[in-house]
């Protein structure tokens, strides 16, 4: 369905240098904010605040900064209630369709700084509804198979109610609807299954597949777009091979 899923997980899985890590940790924080904020501060009651409670754990997020995220969130510290979420729906230099999710305290700044990354490399910020046609709303779940095997990886995921599941070297991805993604997720986990990632995504519906050239331009515009402090989630219908995947990391470690 989506190489750049793929792509997002793996470069998530090499870590990051501090200036990044305290990005990240700043863009867990508002997510866990708004999720309080909407659900309440009990992860059982709350599941879009234990999905990203989840990734705060995998990133190694400080105890006292989620703790301090969920005391926001609920009120019982100033600061949440600026924080809106915003999305943006933008073409790539290659015609990529782009759409990008984030937090923001003011819709002004985030706005021009995505335009001018937009247009720094190539691409232009669309009207509201000009791409999101083409995705759908959908679960992603990304698993380190380890030594299991990928084949029976996804029967457990199909078995669970999975819509569909991908598998490539070094990682089996699993789609689902909205409705069985909870479900699906927890029979992963309860099968001794490492979950790398776990979150509620824009899927497209079909991909384009660009030159070398095209992809990688294209790649460094998500990359770009990913690295503003108000963008949570940046989802594209890039098609990336796992060849042109690689020489873009190596060009970029």
């Amino acid at each position: 369905m989506s190489g750049h899923s793929k792509w997002a997980t793996i470069r998530r899985s090499k870590g990051v240098n501090d200036a990044k890590r305290g990005q990240l940790f700043t863009k867990l924080g508002h997510e866990i904010v708004i999720a309080t904020r909407e659900g309440g501060p009990d992860p059982e009651a709350n599941f879009r605040l234990r999905l990203v409670l989840d990734k705060a754990r995998q990133a190694n997020m400080p105890k006292d900064n989620i703790e301090r995220a969920i005391k926001r969130g609920s009120g019982e510290l100033k600061g949440s209630d600026e924080l809106q979420e915003v999305m943006y729906e933008g073409y790539g230099p290659n015609g990529v369709a782009i759409m990008v999710l984030g937090l923001s305290d003011n819709r002004n700044r985030t706005v021009s700084e995505v335009r001018h990354v937009f247009t720094r490399h190539g691409g232009n910020l669309g009207a509201d509804g000009s791409v999101a046609w083409m995705f759908s709303r959908k679960g992603y779940i990304g698993i380190d198979p380890g030594d299991s095997d990928p084949e029976e990886i996804a029967l457990v995921a199909i078995d669970a109610g999975a819509e569909d599941v991908e598998i490539s070297d070094g990682i089996v991805e699993v789609y689902t609807q909205v409705q069985d993604f909870k479900a699906v997720e927890e029979a992963l986990i309860n099968a001794s299954l490492k979950v790398s990632n776990a979150q509620l995504s824009w899927i497209p519906q079909s991909t384009v597949s660009l030159d070398e050239k095209q992809t990688l331009q294209t790649m460094k515009l998500i990359e770009a777009l990913e690295d503003l402090d108000d963008v949570q989630q940046v989802f594209s219908n890039l098609d990336i091979s796992d060849e042109l995947m690689a020489k873009y990391e190596a060009q970029a470690a």
